[in-house]
Formats: structure tokens, sequence, C-alpha cells
């Protein structure tokens, strides 16, 4: 059996990733409808993680040794997609295939959002797929859009159903240059109503599952005006063909989220009328249904841990029957591939390029199977039904028990969550109507095209958004109350978020998350209206009980966990002002002996800019006093303060930050005067105590500084300590190097301080060498020594059997090989020959330390190159003997970075 992306290592490195080549018959299925068709969905998408205060994804610890989950899923999936390995028998490189450019995909907008600052070389690689599949497909890209953030559309209201069809359909069109032809329902939960909205923003068809389907037949025609209908409740729709679904007047009252859920499984008999109804010129939508089976195995089984099985799994679904053309398609969450199943990405890359073609199959998206086979189909749904809830749409309302499975807690706490937020969404409403209305001549239709925003918040751009929207010439003020009722709105959908609902306990993460943009909204309804809403929702929170003793309901939560997350002007100014004293400093000292001068500390903190009007420092014996003012503008919301602060640095880990308000030049150059004059004194407590009577008792510390920020302080404050921890235990390697060596001749164990001593010894030698040799890599002589050092500290951890842990050392290492290669390849200037054993040396020494060095991005370069440069090289050297000495040695080349190059060999000998 095929392993999940072998071929054959005869197969050479000519690879052809273009199967549409494959087709030699007079019909082309490209462009009629013959024959088995394939799509693979896969439904991208991660919650919006960011901190409402900051709009940035803080650090994760769960996440480790990545910086959030975000960034772990993208090195295990996103990326890996985006250059899917196929490998030969003996494990090298065939082909690199876009995997995007194969497989039907949606990528949630706020993924996008996320990739787009990443990682802009995946970003453009998923755009670049739609585009080449739109080539191939006759003008259908395999990117559909998404409902904007996740939210479970019929339990929203009809104004939220619209707002995120409008952003997400907005978002995509921004992002790939056309309009969605469909559009991915979260949880694919569906309701009459929400189909109502998608057909009113002309989406053409959505992928459901087939349990969602009550009964369908044949679509009337003349000589059959009333075809029998079949009952397909238990999940017997074939999902070979599309159908269409038109939207009958008697399925309308089944269109409200208040209308009853039947978890019993039986038919809703308004939503399939006994009474015939005439078709003609109803709206109607058109949906595919994926086949469930090889879904549901395709996230719970092995079968996409092979290529060739994943093929015979797809071949067991095909019919039959001599159909002219079918469809079998299948979806799961795309983060099955790589993440969930690591690997399995190139289970895909191989199907989709090898396995498929083979077997005559021909790989396609919903919308261009659409555009060559139109439903001859009707289906009617269930009323209201998703694909991860077997009682309708419970599991984000109720304690229905799914997302519970095999555990003992309850998940009783659903509905009252549900109702407090549809409270709150209410209330904000009310404010939003009353408000808005002031500043903008339609404030439902600002909504709506407030993603334009949300996609750029450039000053320029919001400025004319608020043009063309405004009721009038609005002041500064009322600028920055009409963002503020817009980001009110955009975190009252946020809260919304269907993965709050999703798992067994309200205190994760994701319930903690949506209660987080709950509190925004209630603080930015605050700050325009002054309306106090949140004793309210608490109220109603209470009612929500929780697993964990601890927190006891929702109320307790939102107490513990929300409102310490909350982030006000002092925070951010106290942040700039404790971390602008380990960031460098163009000084000039003046002639009372204080430091005064430009400060270039970035002007930015998050999503706050800085514009810093003074900064004074002072040092006395080990204190450090630092006065400043600056003016603090949020880039969201245009909100501003101007602030004093003051910081006493009393040396290590203990600094005493206070922050005010600007109340005129006058008072702050006499705080200035008092402060510094404390200072002077040479006293800590009469330094604290000058502090606060001028501030007050409010302070600031370490503690108080963002998580990102306080950690690299953290560290900086470490590194004294632990430089000399690496002098004293290399003191010791050496003076006890022989003792070591000893008990390894006799076989016995090395006593622990010794071995510790030894493998911190090395480490920090081999990580002094590292970053040597970054420094010097362009300085051959210096670089060549640096190089010889690391092979003697290798040679040197294998004799002691010492492993080292240094994976920022892995880091560079990988750098230097990707930054060596580079220059071998385009550098015409340098010497090959000495490019090219540098290179080799560098991948060696990685092997040796065992640093689990990566060589994909090496790979990714390398075959670029062999495609675009080295391949017609090859094939124009017969007459040239120096070009075909060049040729050999670049392919020596790609030999050493496990690519396979054996068919251009064999075209040399």
């Amino acid at each position: 059996m095929t392993s999940a992306a072998q071929m054959p290592a005869s197969s050479g490195s000519t690879f052809s990733l273009h199967q549409d080549t494959q087709h030699t018959t007079e019909a082309d299925p490209l462009r009629t409808a013959k024959g088995v068709y394939v799509t693979v969905h896969g439904h991208f998408y991660q919650p919006p993680r960011e901190n409402p205060y900051l709009d940035a994804i803080e650090r994760q610890p769960s996440a480790a040794p990545f910086h959030d989950w975000n960034e772990r899923i993208h090195w295990e999936c996103y990326r890996p997609n985006a250059f899917a390995r196929v490998l030969n028998d003996r494990g090298e490189v065939v082909g690199i295939v876009n995997n995007y450019e194969y497989m039907s995909f949606n990528i949630g907008p706020t993924l996008m959002s996320w990739l787009e600052r990443y990682d802009m070389e995946v970003y453009q690689r998923i755009l670049e797929a739609d585009t080449k599949s739109s080539q191939r497909l006759h003008g259908h890209g395999n990117a559909i859009a998404q409902v904007y953030n996740h939210i479970i559309m019929p339990l929203a209201n009809e104004r939220d159903k619209y707002t995120q069809i409008r952003w997400g359909k907005e978002d995509f069109k921004s992002r790939f240059g056309r309009d969605p032809e469909g559009m991915w329902l979260a949880e694919t939960a569906v309701d009459y109503a929400t189909l109502t909205a998608l057909v009113a923003e002309g989406i053409r068809f959505i992928v459901l599952a087939p349990s969602q389907a009550q009964r369908c037949r044949l679509l009337p025609t003349k000589n059959d005006p009333h075809p029998e209908w079949h009952e397909v409740g238990g999940s017997q729709i074939d999902p070979t063909r599309p159908y269409r679904c038109y939207l009958k007047p008697s399925l309308s009252i089944a269109s409200s989220p208040l209308n009853t859920i039947h978890s019993n499984g039986k038919t809703d008999r308004s939503m399939s009328a006994s009474k015939e109804e005439s078709i003609e010129g109803l709206p109607y939508i058109d949906i595919f249904f994926y086949d469930g089976p090889i879904s549901r195995d395709m996230g719970f089984s092995d079968v996409v841990y092979s290529s060739s099985h994943f093929a015979g799994r797809i071949g067991s679904a095909v019919r039959g029957d001599h159909r002219p053309a079918q469809l079998i398609s299948v979806g799961t969450d795309g983060e099955t591939f790589g993440h969930h199943k690591k690997g399995t990405e190139k289970t895909l890359a191989y199907a989709f390029t090898g396995e498929f073609p083979h077997q005559g199959w021909t790989v396609t998206n919903f919308a261009h199977y659409l555009s060559l086979n139109p439903p001859t189909w009707e289906v009617e749904l269930k009323s209201i039904t998703a694909w991860s809830c077997a009682h309708g749409v419970d599991r984000w309302q109720d304690d229905c028990g799914c997302g519970g499975e095999g555990g003992v807690w309850h998940q009783k706490w659903r509905r009252p969550l549900r109702n407090a937020l549809n409270w709150l969404r209410d209330q904000l409403v009310e404010v939003y109507e009353q408000q808005g209305r002031q500043l903008f001549r339609d404030p439902w239709q600002a909504r709506d095209e407030y993603i334009e925003v949300m996609r750029d918040r450039s000053p320029a751009n919001v400025s004319r958004f608020l043009s063309r929207h405004q009721t009038h010439k609005l002041t500064a003020a009322e600028q920055v109350d009409a963002l503020r009722l817009l980001e009110m709105q955009r975190h009252a959908l946020f809260m919304f978020t269907s993965c709050g609902w999703f798992f067994e306990e309200i205190s994760r993460p994701e319930g903690t998350q949506i209660l987080r943009y709950a509190s925004r909204a209630l603080e930015l309804a605050g700050d325009v209206a002054g309306v106090q809403l949140e004793k309210g929702f608490l109220k109603r929170l209470g009612l929500a009980p929780s697993n964990v003793d601890h927190f006891k309901h929702g109320a307790e939560i939102y107490r513990q966990l929300v409102l310490t997350a909350q982030i006000d002007f002092k925070q951010v100014a106290a942040h700039y002002a404790i971390t602008s004293l380990f960031s460098n400093h163009k000084n000039t000292p003046s002639g009372d002996g204080v430091n005064k001068g430009q400060h270039t500390y970035p002007n930015r903190v998050y999503c706050y800019s800085v514009n810093e009007l003074d900064y004074q420092m002072q040092r006395m014996g080990a204190l450090t006093m630092v006065v400043g003012q600056l003016k603090l503008v949020s880039e969201i919301t245009w909100e501003s303060e101007h602030l004093v602060f003051a910081v006493l640095h009393l040396g290590g880990w203990d600094f005493h930050c206070c922050i005010q308000q600007f109340t005129g030049r006058r008072d702050y150059s006499q705080l200035k005067d008092k402060l510094f004059g404390a200072l002077q004194k040479a006293s800590a407590s009469q330094s604290i105590l000058v502090m606060t009577q001028l501030f007050g008792d409010e302070t600031f510390s370490l503690q108080n500084l963002f998580a990102e920020e306080r950690h690299r302080i953290m560290r900086l404050l470490s590194q004294e300590t632990l430089t000399r921890l690496d002098q004293l235990y290399t003191q010791a390697y050496r003076e006890n190097y022989g003792v070591i060596m000893a008990f390894h001749r006799d076989e016995l164990t090395v006593p622990q301080e010794l071995q510790v001593a030894a493998e911190i010894a090395l480490s920090y030698r081999c990580m002094m060498t590292l970053r040597s040799l970054e420094q010097d890599i362009t300085d051959s002589q210096l670089s060549w020594n640096h190089i010889a050092e690391l092979e003697a500290i290798a040679t040197e951890a294998k004799h002691l059997r010492c492993r080292l842990n240094i994976p920022e050392g892995k880091q560079i290492l990988e750098q230097l090989i990707v930054r060596s290669l580079w220059q071998a390849l385009h550098d015409a200037n340098g010497s090959l020959d000495a490019d090219i054993q540098r290179l080799e040396r560098l991948i060696d020494i990685g092997h040796q330390l065992n640093l689990g060095v990566s060589l994909q991005r090496s790979q990714e370069l390398y075959y670029r190159c062999l495609q675009s440069q080295i391949l017609p090289l090859c094939l124009t050297t017969q007459a040239n003997e120096e070009d075909a000495t060049h040729c050999r040695q670049l392919l020596k080349l790609g030999q050493k970075l496990a690519v396979d190059v054996s068919a251009i060999w064999h075209k040399l000998e």
C-alpha cells in the first residue's frame, strides 16, 4: 500500500502538478459533465482570540512551544498545506504541492486576517491557489466565503444574519478579488430564514451534512408536474448530485430562531407541507450534501493516513448506475490535515496529483461542478439543524449532551449564557439606534459597511467611511462616539462566536473570550450613552452554573477572569513608561544632571499610538527615575488621553510607577522638580513617598505590564545572572572534564551535577558560536572558523552524551542554512564550491547536534529554483562543460537537501 505521500523513486523530480493534462479523451470533463468528480472540502477556522483591548493575541502557554494556538496550528497545518510534500520511497521530495489549489476550502475571515499579518507568504499562496484553480476550472475558484465570525445563524436575529453574510462577502471580495459563489455556515447550522438571507445576498450554494435533508424529489417538469417525494431524514439522501432548495411560503414560518427545534428527528410538517406548491418563480439556493460516512472517517479513523486507502474509500462511494456524471464530495475541518492528524497534508497532495488522476477522476470544486451539472432534484430541509449536534442547534443553547460526551460535567450553563447575551444584544441595539441616528444617516447600513474599516484602519480610510455615513460634519468627539458605537456592535457580534458554547464548560478559554467581548461592548455603551448595563448582565449570568466549584456560576467567572483583564489608558501608559527603561534613548545630559532628549522607543503600544511629549531620566546610585508626558490615541476608536508618568526603578524586579492626567505645563514642571528633588536624597522610601503624595495611591509594577513585554523584561533582568551561571558551569566543566571522561570510559553513570554542568557549558558555548557565525556569515574566513568550532562542540557533546537544549540555536541554524542556500543559488560572483561545502557542513552540524533542524524552508527555496533555473540549465549543458559541472554541483546540493534529482542526473549521464 502506498504511504501517505510516497511514490516510486523512479518518478523523479519532474513530477507534474498539472492534472488537467491527464484527460486525453475527446470529451473534456472540465468542460462537459462526464465521469467521476471528486471534491475535498476543508473548513479552516480559528475563533477570534485577540484581546478586545489590544487587538492582538497574547501568549497562550497551553500552545507551547509556540506563542499561541493560531501559530501552533499554522505550523502544523496551514503552512504545510501550502507547501505539501510528495515523497519517494527514500523520503526525498519529489514535488511540493499547494493543496489549496486542489481542494475546495473556506478560511474564516478572522483567521485570514491573522494569516495576513503573521505569514504573508502562506497568505499569498492561498490567494494564488484560488486564482490558479479558477483558471483551471473555467472561472470557478476553490475558495468560498464564510459567515464572518462563526455565529450560529439560526440563533441570530435577522439583522445579525445579514451583517454576518455581508461582512463575510466583503472580506472575501477584498482578498480574493471576486464575489463568492458559495458560503460556509458555521457548524453548517441552517434554517429557512438563513437561506432567505443568503439568497437575498446573492449566494448561489451552500454545503450541508446529509442528515440535514428531510425529503427530495426530481424537479417538476411538464411531463411530470408532481414528482414523488422521497423521505431522506435518516441521512439517506444521495450526495453525488446537487439539489435545488426553493424558499416556499409554507416554509417561512420556520424562519424564527424561537421556533421549536425538533430533537426527536421527526418531520416538522411546517417545513414539508402536504399541499403541493408551485415552485415557478420562487427564489432558491443550491445545496451540496457531502458524503457523511467518508467525511466522518476522515475525522475519526485512519483513512487519511494513506493516499491509496483514501482513494479506495472515495472509490467505494462511486455509483455504478452508469449516470453520465457524479460528484463524490467530502468535507471536514481543514485542521484535520496536519494538526489533528500529523503529516496527512502529504496524503492530500499525492491523492490530488497522483491517486485521483490515476483513477480517472476529475478533481473539482462545488461551483465548477454546479456549472457543468445544474440540479435536477429538489430538496427540502429539516427545520433547524447543524452538522455537530443531533438536537438541532441545542449545542449552542441548551444542555443537550453534545460536547460533553463521556464526561460527568453538565451544560446547564448554555441556556442562561445564551439568554444573557441575547438580552445584552437587545439592550445594545437600543443604545446603537438612539445614539447612532444622531451620527449616521443609516446606522445599520453603517454597521454592515464597517467591515471596510475593520479591513483597513488607516486614518484616511476611516475618515472616508465617516464622511460617507455621517449625518453632518462630525466633531472630533462625535467621531470618537461614532467609532465607539460601531466597535460596540462589532463586539456584540463577536460575543456570539459559536465556540463559546461548543465545549463542556463555560469557564474554558472559549467561554471566557466571548464574555470579554461582551464586557468590552458594555464598556463602550457606557462611554457613549452613560448606560449601566453590567448589573443586569451579571444578574443573568449568575444563572449559568459552572462545573468548577471555584467559579460557581457565570457571574463569578466574569468577575475573576473578565473584569481582571480589562485595560484602560493608564495601564497602557504604565506599560510604555516601565518598558522605556529597557529601550534605547538619544539622551543629552543637561546642566542639572538630568538626561533629556528624544526617546527612540516604538511609537505604538499594540493598537495605541504614542506621542511622547517629554521624557527625562535621572540615576542616583542603584535608583533610576523617569518622568514624562505622552498622548495616547486608540487606533480603533480614536479616543485619546494626555497623561503624565513617573517610574522609579529600585533595581532588579522592583518598579514603582504612577500615572495621572496632564493638568498643565506649570503643574507638570513643579511635579518634575519635586520628584527629581526627592531622588537627589538617594532614598527609595522618600522618592516613593513623594510619588504617592503627587499621584495618589494607585501604582503599577512589572506585574501590570502586558504579558509579551513583561516576559521580555524578565528575560533581560535574568540575563546577567544566567550569564554568570553559564560561566560558573563552564568553569566547573573545564576543571572536571577529565573526571567526566573517566566515568564514561568506565561506563559509569556520571554524577548528575557534572553531567548538567557539561550540558549547560556546551550549550552556552554553542549558542555563543552560533551568534558569532550569524554576524560573520559573509566573512569567509571567520565563518569557516565558527563552523569548525561548532563541529568540535558536536563531537564533544557526542562523546559526553550531552543533549543540548537550545531552541534558539535551532532557529539560528535554520536561518543560516536558508541564507547560505540563497547565496549559493543566486550569488553569481561567489564560489559555488565553497558555498555548497559550507551549506553541507551546516546541515551536518544540525544533525550532529541533534537540534531537530528543519530543512523545509530550504527545500522550498531549492525546489523553486530547481523548476525555474536548475532544470533549464541542466537541459542545455551538453555543449558547455563548465555549465555541466555547475549543474552537477547544484544537483548534489539537492541531494543533500533530500530533494529527488535522480531524473535530471540520468539525463546528464
